[in-house]
């Protein structure tokens, strides 16, 4: 393969492993979502862990890690992580030559902020060879078309090396950019050549040492892997230079990883044989929520809430099961939200921040409030078999003096100014893909009424929630 004249690293193998031609792929993409359900998470999306084969073979695993990523969410910066399969070298590649190409059209490479990385550290090196060829980055590329179109830009790095220190650097070059404005994409297949019973059992292993967030406990499972002596096992983890520097970045924050789906190459209608496969786990990381709440306190937030509001429009109420916990969520001060919807649609969202109230009084406060949003037709009797409830929980409002200590997608925002305030709840920016500068601007001037750039001199606090819903 020859660079174009714009020096883009053109596709490699479309064909082979995916299809070459736009309507083929965009069909086979479009299949793979249609069997995800959406996901509504509460909690922000940080990285995806994603396959790399032949999508016959993982593109449905791959499908469910991307359809992590929020409807409308827009990032400013999607990296990409993937492990050399044909060059060993210290360190790890960024490419800067020019854009990456597919048969969905190019994807704009941010060639300042690779430089930026070169210099950054030595970590770094300028190994274009090793994206040349690369499958386990190429393939990862039309699912990102394919769920955020073209508005993100791409920072593309392979790892040839084999060293955990290299590792813990790349991780901590990277750490200033693992914000709620960036996607991660840690692209690794997990067992290479077992049996399929085996594939499956010591796939699971891996991926649950992963979700210990641990990079010394993973390396630890990885050694001993390999001394079970397990038939035809060339590895456990074939990315696994990758997924370790993922751990690096993540182990010391607040972050929980899920396991979403697992298949092998067994599982394969056409080419489904079982005495050799290959396995695939789809995993997201996600930032931990700011309150943990029990799943006892979860149905008695929502019981009291829609007790709340049946008992206002004269229905009879279901008698509450009280949480045996000592130290409950509901009696302590915390502010709340209540998010009412008939239908699915929104038809109320009312609520007050923390204060001398515990969180069952502002709850029996403000559900009732939220059916009578003057903003909407208030919800009827006959419409309460329709409604859903999503109940926001706040913690105590943090003032900040600088927008640096905001954080899109994890914090909420309050600004006020005189009399003037107004709020959004953080899911507003995973719902809507704002910018923070959109986020802010529109609070101040739609919320807060103060103007688009009115919260450059108003005072600023930050909140988190936990988010407690119906299904």
């Amino acid at each position: 393969m020859n660079f174009n004249k714009n020096r883009n690293r053109e596709t490699a193998v479309a064909g082979q492993f995916y299809p070459s031609s736009v309507g083929s792929l965009r069909n086979e993409l479009e299949e793979f979502f249609l069997n995800e359900e959406e996901v509504d998470s509460t909690q922000p999306l940080r990285a995806i862990i994603s396959p790399h084969a032949g999508y016959i073979f993982s593109g449905q695993v791959a499908a469910s890690a991307y359809q992590q990523i929020p409807p409308n969410k827009t990032y400013k910066n999607v990296f990409v992580i993937a492990s050399s399969h044909r060059y060993s070298f210290g360190g790890a590649s960024v490419y800067t030559r020019g854009n990456y190409e597919t048969p969905l059209g190019e994807i704009v490479v941010n060639r300042k902020l690779g430089k930026e990385l070169l210099a950054s550290s030595s970590v770094f090196t300028d190994h274009t060879e090793s994206h040349l060829y690369e499958h386990s980055l190429e393939v990862q590329l039309p699912f990102l078309q394919y769920r955020l179109g073209a508005g993100f830009k791409l920072v593309p790095i392979i790892l040839g090396t084999n060293s955990a220190k290299d590792c813990k650097k790349l991780a901590e070059a990277l750490q200033p950019y693992f914000t709620s404005e960036n996607l991660f994409v840690i692209s690794t297949d997990f067992s290479h050549f077992p049996n399929y019973e085996d594939a499956c059992q010591i796939d699971q292993v891996t991926a649950d040492a992963i979700c210990q967030n641990n990079a010394d406990a993973l390396l630890d499972t990885l050694e001993k892997n390999k001394k079970k002596h397990i038939g035809h096992l060339a590895t456990s983890l074939c990315g696994w230079t990758s997924v370790l520097t993922l751990l690096y970045l993540t182990e010391n924050s607040n972050i929980e990883i899920k396991q979403l789906a697992y298949k092998n190459s067994g599982d394969s209608k056409l080419y489904g044989e079982k005495e050799r496969v290959v396995g695939y786990w789809a995993m997201a990381v996600y930032k931990k929520s700011a309150f943990s709440i029990s799943t006892s306190e979860k149905h008695e937030i929502l019981q009291l809430a829609r007790n709340s509001i049946a008992g206002f429009l004269g229905k009879e109420t279901e008698k509450i099961k009280r949480t045996t916990k000592s130290k409950s969520i509901l009696d302590k001060n915390a502010g709340a939200f209540i998010s009412v919807y008939v239908d699915n649609e929104l038809r109320g969202c009312i609520g007050g921040f923390a204060g001398e109230k515990t969180l069952r009084e502002m709850i029996t406060r403000h559900a009732v409030s939220a059916v009578n949003d003057q903003r909407f037709d208030p919800v009827e009797p006959i419409e309460l078999d329709r409604m859903t409830l999503e109940v926001s929980v706040l913690t105590p409002l943090k003032k900040i003096s600088s927008i640096d200590e905001f954080e899109l997608g994890k914090h909420g925002i309050y600004i006020k100014s005189g009399f003037n305030s107004g709020t959004f709840l953080p899911q507003v920016a995973e719902k809507t893909g704002w910018s923070k500068e959109e986020f802010l601007g529109r609070c101040s001037q739609n919320k807060a009424g103060i103007g688009w750039e009115g919260w450059k001199t108003a005072e600023l606090f930050t909140y988190e929630v936990a988010i407690v819903k119906e299904d």
